[in-house]
């Protein structure tokens, strides 16, 4: 630096010019000399960056600024820096508490009324002003992963404990992936140990982006590069990074957003200033509120079409806001910023972008595809068996059955009594499970702490293997109150010993009692019925009442949960809580796999960021109502861009009692959900199909149906989730990104790319308005071409019937289904071919045992290529393996336009063939291809 140079200078001229000096004034400027040289030097390292090899730009003042946090306020801004802002770029600077003229000022914010009040009620009175900046940078330079930074903190928020020095990491992971990180380098901060992200060692060539930094304004930019659009515009407007307040804005190129769960939303995200509270809770799902799971990430198409996604890791409680310039804000009690940016460009590339890094979803079994029925409330084992058996015998395929009990949510309750249960639930259902079916066993976390030494397994062992969440001190379990009689605590998922635990508890479940097939894990938000333990929690904490809270229910942290202050493994629950049902998720799928030795199935109520990996959820107590059957829908797609396929909502609402009509169309769209399950609560009326009459069990009959035959199909989807991260259910506009009119479609859906549903979702409606893309589409039903496209096309909706229909250019496998989803699978396969407008079609088939671990990992399985073009079928294999019943014995061909006359099958005349001129289709019978083998068939 200048400072070092001229140090050096000096000391140069001092030696050039030597006086005639008597001894003790040749010691001092000795002395003097090396002082000086000792000075530099220290100046010299105090200002090097041995990491970066780059000098530091400091400012007059900034080293002493860097040493103390200086308590300075932001000035007051002038009138021309808050005029200049529109109503539509007013960031919020006093989000909680009574904001007014004057409390706004002391912030050095704007207060003006909205220019526009009739434009929205949420426009911010008082707001940042232009050039507002509690941070500046000190220098930027470029590394060998990207670019890096510091930042000093100038001013003082209004929060506490403002972080003096911030550290800036910019690194090219990918082409399309960025990580852009915020952070305190002098002292480590916590950061979520779950998902594993990978490390990587080299920065990425060609990026599809670029970044800018804003020295003027603190913050930075990402562009696309190929359009030179950009991204992520940050602001310095309310940028803070205090102790326990996070806050960081960015302008959006597009209101198309999406994601952002899990909460009630009609899919595309709402922006009038729109906050999203994520605190994982214990709440049925309703508007404005906090829900079970969080997720922050997002993902937004442009006009283009091109999409993006951004994601937060941060585990911390938080509010994110979506307003209409379009900007986003993030707004986290704890943590880091850290943030990774995906730039697609396709939907389809976002999701595998991202699911590249937080995990792929789970390879579900096979038998998990069915149908699932269970309710909370039958009132004893004859209840349920009778149950069961009507539905069974009204021809409904059950091929899971789950909580058949009242009592069986006490799982933790009384050890004894469980077993005395299940050995009479065993006898029942021994002959349903050699039928080819399965049980799933419901499980809440929450151990029973009052049981007698000795007696209760669960929690001797929870005490002697130290598994249990801790009070503040440390040393005390935390004890609350879930269903258990008298007290509950629970086990620490974080521990080294948790895996261990919950595989002894399981095992001896399996073992000696009752061996399940898969579970179903419940509360593990976690839920408390209690407000943070039984003996209260620390008071005067800023971990239990943090100077910001977001905008959760009941307004403080510990509402329904433990207390902020307990203690896990990995840290307090005040940073740990968003993550406790995906560390049980964890838990419970290595222990159902090292069980049963087969591919888990694991579903969760709570979720998190790559929770897809390791179960499925469902959207938790939904009410039966047709607005909570709309809403299934929304919450069913944000899920899939969430990477957590395996998701439904309960069939026919859970809470409150259903009719006739909202379960026949409930049943019918249930029949589309990746997770299909019907599931109520004990107050209510019984809704499984065969208590509500004929109406709902023809209408059940005839959606399933269409499913069953679909399932290959599915379990292809599933696959393409689990290689490439793929939704199952997806929205239209990941099958058509360059048309503008599906951005915003939130009742209609497509199984993949093929399969394309529309759903009844209005009471006494009989046809639905559907919007079709500009393509070749089919009815499912009668295979005739739909003739009509663009918005609002009226189809029939009979009361037993969903519309369904095929999108040109695909082939589907299908299978005959049978009374059990196991001997479906010994059913010859058939292939559904529907051409494009260029009269070509693709599809492809993924078959394994459906219940190994690790199948695609260990190559065993089988996976076929299908194409047809012009008037030939062709496949392709590409893995074989050795599978029975891998038998093609039908095909069915759309859009045939003219009489077919000759048939071949691997170059030899085929005779088993129909044409129906006016529906322009072909049908071919017995085949008896080997499926294992490539295949031709042809006709004129």
């Amino acid at each position: 630096m200048h400072v070092d140079n001229m140090s050096i200078i000096i000391v140069e001229e001092v030696v050039d010019k030597p006086k005639k000096l008597n001894g003790l004034e040749r010691l001092i400027i000795f002395i003097g000399s090396l002082f000086i040289i000792f000075l530099s030097i220290k100046l010299f390292l105090n200002n090097y960056d041995k990491s970066f090899k780059c000098e530091w730009k400091l400012k007059n003042g900034a080293i002493k600024a860097m040493m103390s946090n200086k308590n300075v306020q932001p000035p007051a801004p002038t009138v021309a820096q808050c005029s200049v802002i529109n109503d539509t770029n007013r960031f919020d600077c006093f989000p909680r508490g009574n904001a007014s003229e004057k409390s706004c000022s002391l912030r050095g914010c704007c207060w003006m009324v909205p220019k526009n009040v009739s434009f929205s009620k949420n426009i911010p009175y008082c707001f940042y002003p232009e050039n507002y900046s509690l941070y500046e940078f000190l220098n930027e330079s470029s590394t060998d992963f990207g670019v890096t930074g510091y930042l000093n903190n100038s001013f003082s928020s209004p929060y506490p404990s403002d972080i003096s020095l911030l550290k800036l990491d910019v690194k090219f992971e990918t082409e399309n992936r960025l990580n852009i990180k915020f952070y305190d380098p002098k002292k480590k901060r916590y950061e979520p140990p779950i998902p594993e992200v990978a490390v990587l060692d080299t920065a990425a060539k060609n990026t599809k982006y670029t970044v800018n930094i804003n020295k003027k304004l603190p913050g930075f930019n990402v562009m696309r590069k190929c359009t030179d659009k950009v991204l992520f515009q940050t602001t310095s407007a309310g940028f803070t990074f205090a102790d326990q307040f996070l806050q960081l804005t960015a302008f959006l190129p597009t209101d198309n957003i999406y994601g952002l769960g899990v909460h009630r939303n009609n899919f595309v995200l709402n922006n009038d200033w729109n906050n999203i509270p994520l605190f994982n809770s214990d709440l049925p799902p309703a508007d404005n509120t906090n829900l079970y799971s969080s997720h922050p990430f997002f993902m937004a198409i442009e006009d283009d079409g091109s999409s993006f996604g951004v994601l937060l890791l941060n585990s911390n409680a938080m509010d994110i806001i979506v307003q209409p310039a379009p900007a986003i804000t993030y707004r986290a009690i704890g943590g880091i910023f850290n943030f990774y940016f995906f730039l697609g460009p396709t939907p389809l590339q976002v999701i595998e972008q991202y699911t590249e890094l937080v995990g792929r979803p789970i390879m579900p079994p096979y038998w998990s595809l069915g149908f699932h029925l269970c309710r909370f409330g039958y009132q004893n084992l004859d209840d349920a068996k009778n149950i069961l058996k009507k539905n069974l015998d009204a021809g409904i395929t059950v091929h899971v059955a789950r909580r058949f009990y009242k009592r069986d949510i006490n799982f933790w309750v009384g050890y004894n009594e469980l077993i005395f249960l299940l050995n009479f639930v065993m006898t029942f259902f021994s002959q349903f499970l050699q039928e080819g079916r399965h049980f799933v066993m419901i499980m809440d976390p929450g151990v029973s702490a009052s049981e007698p030494k000795g007696t209760y397994p669960p929690y001797d062992d929870a005490i002697k293997m130290d598994v249990l969440v801790k009070d503040h001190t440390g040393k005390h379990p935390i004890i609350g109150k879930v269903w258990n009689p008298n007290s509950t605590v629970f086990p620490d998922f974080t521990h080294p010993n948790a895996a261990k635990y919950w595989l002894k508890q399981l095992q001896a479940l399996y073992d000696n009692q009752f061996q399940f097939d898969g579970l179903w894990i419940d509360m593990n938000e976690p839920s408390n019925f209690v407000d943070g333990s039984q003996s209260g929690c620390p008071a005067s904490s800023l971990v239990e009442d943090p100077p910001y809270v977001p905008r959760i229910h009941g307004g403080i942290l510990r509402s329904r949960t433990l207390c902020m202050t307990a203690k896990h493994a990995w840290g307090r629950h005040y940073d740990l809580h968003n993550l406790h049902g995906m560390t049980e998720a964890i838990a419970t799928s290595f222990a159902l796999a090292e069980v049963r030795e087969k591919r888990p199935f694991v579903i969760s109520r709570s979720s998190f960021i790559g929770q897809g990996h390791y179960s499925g959820v469902w959207t938790g107590d939904v009410f039966s109502t047709w607005d909570d059957l709309y809403h299934s829908i929304p919450d069913m797609l944000t899920y899939n861009i969430l990477g957590i396929p395996m998701v439904g909502a309960d069939i026919c609402g859970f809470n409150g009692n259903t009719t006739v009509a909202l379960c026949q169309r409930w049943g019918q769209l249930g029949a589309f959900y990746p997770f299909s399950r019907n599931h109520n609560e004990d107050q209510a009326i019984g809704q499984d199909p065969a208590s509500l009459g004929p109406d709902v069990v023809n209408s059940f009959k005839k959606a399933f149906t269409v499913r069953y035959t679909l399932l290959p199909y599915l379990y292809t989807l599933f696959w393409q989730a689990h290689d490439k991260g793929h939704p199952v259910a997806r929205p239209l506009f990941f099958e058509f990104p360059n048309d503008k009119a599906t951005f915003r479609i939130n009742k209609q859906f497509m199984w993949g790319s093929a399969i394309h549903i529309i759903p009844v979702l209005e009471e006494g409606m009989t046809y639905v308005k559907g919007y079709f893309p500009q393509c070749r589409w089919f009815n499912y039903y009668n295979g005739v071409e739909l003739v009509n496209h663009g918005p609002e096309v009226s189809i029939s909706a009979p009361m037993d019937t969903i519309p369904v229909f095929i999108k040109g250019g695909n082939i589907i496998p299908t299978q005959e289904p049978n009374d059990t989803i196991a001997l479906s699978r010994k059913n010859d396969f058939g292939l559904l071919v529907v051409p494009n407008e260029k009269g070509e079609s693709f599809g492809t088939l993924f078959w394994d045992d459906g219940e190994s671990i690790g199948t695609y990992e260990k190559g065993e399985y089988v996976l076929i290529n299908f194409t047809l073009k012009g008037s030939t079928i062709e496949s392709k294999v590409l893995s074989k393996c050795k599978l029975s019943n891998m038998k093609l014995g039908s095909a069915s061909v759309l859009g045939v336009g003219a009489t077919v006359n000759n048939v071949t099958v691997n170059k030899k005349s085929f005779d088993n063939f129909m044409y129906y001129p006016k529906e322009k289709h072909m049908e071919l019978r017995h085949l008896n291809l080997d499926l294992q083998e490539p295949f031709e068939i042809s006709w004129t």
